[in-house]
């Protein structure tokens, strides 16, 4: 049955604003609430596997074929019926051979045994197999030492996937060892979800490209080149809408663009509530604004809002803090939307190999990176150190109460993998 092209409802206006009273939300909070009030905003396709490498599955997929589709053997060796009792056995050999792909036409009489190679299908008068290297051949006869069990060296069908089994489930996004088994169950399309886009966008007045003559009060834009990148690695599509000045005419028609090119914008600059933040004041005109003051470090209130009815993400300017709350926050919020699930980063706990006191009330995420089993976290934990970024192979997250971290405690290290890098 074939099912019709039925788009997704758009997210509401008001699908961020927090509940009456909150100040400062934690960090816990406010991934609920990003879980509990968006949703997926991607349609459905039906796409062969070879172009299918890193796509969210649109719904559950069965086997069309069981895996092995029939017994067959795991070894070069000599197949016969039942099992051989302990002792020297010598049973006379059949003529002929069965193959990978080249299966033996008869039946082999009992008490005979048949050459087999390594996943030829077993013929009728088969289900035990012995390596090659424990038997002699000699005058059409093969001698070996038993005891061997019934089944030896075999493989029954489907007992890897059965026929009408379950093979992978909706909201995989898939890896090259899943084509392998949709491939081998009889799949050569699958349904996917539509990618993700996500339009990026630097504002402020003091940015130039990289390479361009920066005058003074001017820095190089490295938030974009960075978030570009992190869009792409975490297998959605990145949308480039260059950087603008700060002018709210000229902002306003970027993100005109950016909502008919992406379903998500992310911008960086100009979300907090100064005079030269007009991401937010954009927002705030647009009636579609919610400023999330997080209990987090590094990071300042996360702008959320809608613009033509697509979300905005509006990130802090200071790299640092934008690529841990694009982490922390956007990431599993944009795999939700893109029909992946809510996609917790897998952390493990390993020792400290540092000290730290830490004061209650908000949560911490340090740069950091594992030798020889123990967390380091980069020397200074200044936002402005992007150099500490590139140090890193991921975050020490220290948990929003007191501590007083010793070297030697156990800490939670979140490696970058965990969120798709």
């Amino acid at each position: 049955m074939t099912k019709p092209n039925i788009a997704p409802p758009p997210l509401r206006n008001d699908c961020f604003a927090l509940p009456a009273g909150v100040n400062w939300t934690p960090v816990d909070d406010a991934l609920a609430l990003l879980r509990q009030r968006l949703t997926v905003v991607k349609g459905a396709e039906t796409l062969r596997l070879e172009q299918a490498t890193g796509r969210i599955l649109a719904e559950d997929v069965i086997s069309k074929r069981s895996n092995p589709p029939l017994p067959n053997t795991a070894v070069d060796g000599y197949g016969f019926a039942g099992a051989a009792p302990e002792g020297p056995q010598v049973m006379p050999l059949h003529p002929g051979r069965a193959a990978a792909g080249i299966p033996f036409d008869g039946t082999v009489p009992d008490g005979h045994a048949l050459r087999v190679l390594t996943g030829a299908a077993l013929p009728a008068g088969v289900d035990t197999v012995i390596l090659e290297e424990d038997v002699t051949v000699q005058e059409d006869h093969i001698a070996f030492h038993g005891p061997l069990k019934q089944g030896a060296n075999t493989r029954r069908a489907g007992e890897d996937v059965a026929e009408g089994d379950p093979v992978l489930p909706a909201r995989r996004r898939l890896t090259p060892a899943d084509l392998a088994l949709l491939s081998a169950t009889g799949l050569a399309e699958v349904p996917v979800r539509q990618t993700l886009r996500v339009a990026v966008l630097s504002t402020g007045d003091e940015l130039v490209e990289p390479g361009e003559p920066a005058g003074p009060g001017q820095i190089f834009d490295a938030n974009r080149p960075m978030l570009l990148s992190l869009i792409a690695r975490m297998g959605f599509q990145p949308v480039d809408m260059g950087r603008v000045e700060d002018n709210r005419d000229a902002l306003r028609a970027r993100l005109n663009r950016a909502a008919e090119q992406a379903d998500v914008i992310l911008t960086s600059g100009g979300a907090s509530a100064g005079d030269e933040d007009h991401v937010s004041a954009l927002l705030r005109q647009a009636g579609a604004m919610q400023e999330w003051r997080i209990a987090l470090k590094p990071g300042r209130p996360l702008a959320l809002g809608m613009w033509d009815g697509t979300p905005v993400f509006g990130l802090p300017g200071n790299p640092v803090a934008a690529m841990v709350c694009t982490l922390i926050f956007t990431r599993p919020a944009l795999g939700l939307m893109a029909g992946e699930g809510w996609q917790a980063p897998q952390g493990f706990d390993l020792p400290a190999a540092f000290e730290k006191r830490k004061k209650p009330g908000r949560r911490e995420y340090l740069r950091a990176r594992v030798r020889d089993g123990r967390a380091e976290v980069f020397a200074s934990e200044g936002s402005g150190r992007i150099s500490g970024l590139s140090w890193a192979e991921g975050l020490v997250e220290i948990e929003d109460g007191a501590r007083h971290i010793k070297p030697g405690d156990m800490v939670r290290f979140i490696p970058y993998g965990s969120f798709g890098l």
